[in-house]
């Protein structure tokens, strides 16, 4: 029954439910090693309910106290993935770290599977898609279950998708959705069937992508799984919307929006406020697409500081992993000089020069180790602080720099302008050419704008498309000149060596503190003001946020 109970546990919940409780009933009968198993199915039953912080205390004990080393290692795993579910995610790498080493003493295969695919599940979490495939790719060589070949591929199609490597890969996708469908495992079925339909709209067949994943619709809302729900929801908004049939695609964004708590700082989400906003902005509802854009900004920006902060998770554990092995290592060292002296003081001159020898390498090796931890800090904090795709400031580090400087400025009353710019139709190059592509030209875009800063000003990514300045010691006039020169170096942009022709065009807000005052925010909405004055009159100009518009709009040319 034990065996049973644990085949079903995420495949039939009730019938699992059910033999847990007739397991409980009759524990009087079982021995130690069954009590335990079945101590690892309650706390796997308190967290499958959503009960996190009771399951996880429970297998923590149980990884504790457990002298059974695959119910140690079941219980390690189980407290991975509940870390993860509930977005503790430094915590989950911790136990990872504890647990992992323990898998090659595991003899049952179904065990050592369970454990990799919690190892993979986070590390694909933390945006670390390589070790997440490496994961997939030792329960695949190890003969795995039709039900563990089925995780193991959506493993790697998670990864892959989120490397931009999916392409060519629609047999694979094909082929792990046979397998999850054959072990029973609707869950990971329709997972993976939204990789499939994303691989259909990207060639084309959007019609094709809607039709398979409406198919299935009745099968993913039964899972009342949220991140399933919201990963198929936003795959159909965005081909509905792409179709032009923009009241389903409304309708799927907002299935995804209903499930915006369990989704917090998703790219589903994200997604969903997107097509919100341009469905409204192609049926001509200008009030509905500003309130929709502001939405989709803040879930975007929201997003992209989630995967900032996950990746900085990582790299804080990873180090102090590192730290903790190299505190192990000189207290070992440190052991062993101590012993080294109580030799020499018996052994008198010549061993007392040969422990002074050894503590000096122990005190270079202390040196080496601060200098090399000193600069895993430094690292750590231009990650938190640098955009990864285009290497210009992100949106936190503008944001605090742009505050210092204004608050500076303010006190001599110098003027300062903030610059503000959009992609245009940026979103038409990602359809088109690829994501390859679109990455290019964030990356050209920050390099030509970058050049034309002097040594004082700000510039950064806000996130997506967007872009701006901070110009201290500017005046209006020098601020929108700036600007211009930017928006004609876009415009020049040779996009050929992508193997594609097209125009890369940007819209433009401008501010300034003698209009606006010194308040950061203040600026930045009034230049967003702008930039949307822009947008509505054709694009490829700057409109001045203050002034007539006459005075400061360029047509592109």
């Amino acid at each position: 029954m034990l065996e049973r109970a644990e085949l079903v546990r995420s495949a039939d919940p009730e019938q699992f439910n059910e033999l847990v409780g007739q397991l409980n009933a009759s524990i009087k009968a079982a021995s130690d090693r069954q009590r335990q198993k079945l101590e690892y199915l309650k706390a796997y039953q308190l967290s499958f309910s959503g009960r996190f912080d009771l399951g996880i205390e429970a297998a923590k004990t149980l990884f504790e106290n457990s002298t059974d080393i695959e119910t140690k290692v079941q219980a390690g795993s189980l407290i991975v993935n509940s870390y993860a579910a509930t977005r503790d995610f430094s915590e989950g790498l911790r136990y990872l770290n504890q647990m992992i080493g323990l898998v090659d003493e595991v003899g049952d295969p179904e065990i050592r599977h369970h454990a990799w695919a919690a190892a993979g599940s986070i590390s694909n979490h933390v945006g670390q898609y390589e070790q997440g495939i490496r994961y997939a790719d030792l329960m695949l060589a190890d003969s795995p279950s039709a039900r563990t070949s089925c995780f193991a591929g959506a493993l790697r199609m998670e990864a892959f998708y989120n490397m931009g490597q999916l392409s060519g890969r629609e047999t694979e996708v094909r082929t792990i959705i046979d397998e999850c469908v054959g072990a029973g495992e609707p869950l990971f079925a329709n997972y993976v069937r939204a990789y499939h339909a994303r691989l259909m709209a990207d060639r084309g067949d959007r019609n094709g992508a809607i039709v398979l994943l409406s198919q299935h619709l009745d099968e993913v809302e039964a899972t009342k799984y949220p991140r399933v729900i919201g990963e198929v929801y936003a795959t159909l908004a965005e081909a509905y919307l792409a179709a032009g049939d923009y009241e389903a695609a409304d309708r799927f964004a907002r299935g995804v929006m209903r499930h915006a708590t369990a989704m917090a700082s998703s790219a589903p989400l994200v997604t969903a406020h997107r097509v919100l906003y341009e469905s409204a902005l192609q049926r001509g509802n200008n009030a509905a697409a500003l309130a929709h854009h502001i939405n989709y900004f803040d879930a975007n920006s929201a997003y992209l500081n989630e995967v900032k902060a996950r990746a900085l998770v990582y790299e804080q554990v990873l180090g102090e992993t590192r730290e903790k092995n190299q505190t192990i290592e000189l207290l070992n060292r440190e052991n062993q000089v101590l012993q080294l002296r109580e030799e020499a003081s018996a052994l008198a001159t010549r061993n007392t020069q040969l422990a002074i020898a050894l503590l000096a390498v122990l005190l270079g090796t202390i040196a080496f180790w601060a200098w090399r931890t000193k600069r895993s800090q430094v690292k750590f904090q231009r990650l938190a602080e640098t955009d990864a795709l285009t290497g210009v400031s992100n949106r936190m580090d503008f944001s605090r720099r742009a505050e210092q400087a204004l608050a500076y400025c303010s006190k001599d009353g110098e003027e300062v302008g903030l610059v503000m710019f959009d992609l245009d139709e940026f979103k038409s190059i990602n359809d088109r050419f690829g994501h390859a592509t679109g990455d290019w030209v964030l990356q050209e875009v920050a390099k030509v704008c970058s050049d034309i800063c002097r040594k004082n000003d700000r510039f950064g990514r806000l996130g997506g498309e967007e872009f701006a300045f901070l110009l201290v010691g500017c005046d209006l006039p020098s601020s929108v000149a700036l600007a211009q020169a930017c928006r004609k170096r876009i415009a020049a942009i040779d996009t050929t060596s992508t193997g594609h022709a097209f125009a890369v065009t940007a819209s433009f807000g401008v501010s300034g503190t003698r209009a606006s005052g010194y308040d950061f925010l203040t600026l930045l909405s009034r230049a967003d003001d702008a930039l949307y004055q822009a947008k509505h009159a054709g694009r490829d100009r700057v409109r001045t946020h203050g002034l007539e518009a006459d005075t400061t709009t360029v047509a592109a040319n």
